[in-house]
């Protein structure tokens, strides 16, 4: 299997476009960004992300999208591993109780699940994640912590957004 795996994620080709609304992912042509947010795939994004070969692939293509420029990336391991170098580093968090109520009105209703079954999910990945031993979920030393609890999506995107604008003037001047 773990042959198996590793010939497969050697031969992934993953591309980020932008969409109307939302930025779109393409695997191998195909476009897979709805499916890549569903309970099917992150419910084992933890083993996968466990697996050495993958994570190091993984790795390999998002720094290849950061050397392009110009790029916002997210991830539990982005500051701390994959561009310890960024220039500007912001630590998002909110209560596992206010992330599962963002799932359950995004899909988690549709998809059949309970509030309560939601936070356990977050909360077991938090701890997964956390706990693995290959670029372990932990802040950056240099990151800024957003605590997003009571912010809406547009408030937090307000604050990154002024968070960025500081970066690049402060880039500007030395």
């Amino acid at each position: 299997m773990t042959g198996e795996l590793e010939k497969l994620v050697s031969e992934l080709d993953i591309r980020l476009e932008p969409g109307d609304v939302v930025q779109r992912v393409r695997l191998n042509g195909e476009d897979v960004t709805d499916e890549i947010r569903s309970r099917a795939v992150t419910s084992v994004v933890p083993a996968y992300a466990a697996v050495p070969a993958v994570r190091a692939r993984l790795v390999e293509l998002q720094r290849a999208m950061a050397r392009e420029g110009g790029v916002v990336m997210d991830g539990r391991d982005i500051g701390t591993h994959v561009l310890p170098d960024a220039e500007l580093k912001v630590f998002l968090t909110a209560s596992v109780q206010e992330r599962a109520r963002r799932r359950y009105e995004e899909s988690g209703r549709a998809q059949g699940m309970t509030l309560e079954m939601l936070e356990e999910e977050i909360a077991e990945r938090d701890r997964q994640d956390a706990s693995r031993e290959i670029s372990p979920l932990v802040k950056a030393e240099d990151a800024i912590v957003l605590d997003t609890t009571t912010l809406t999506a547009e408030e937090a995107a307000e604050r990154i957004a002024a968070l960025a604008g500081r970066s690049i003037a402060e880039a500007g001047r030395s």
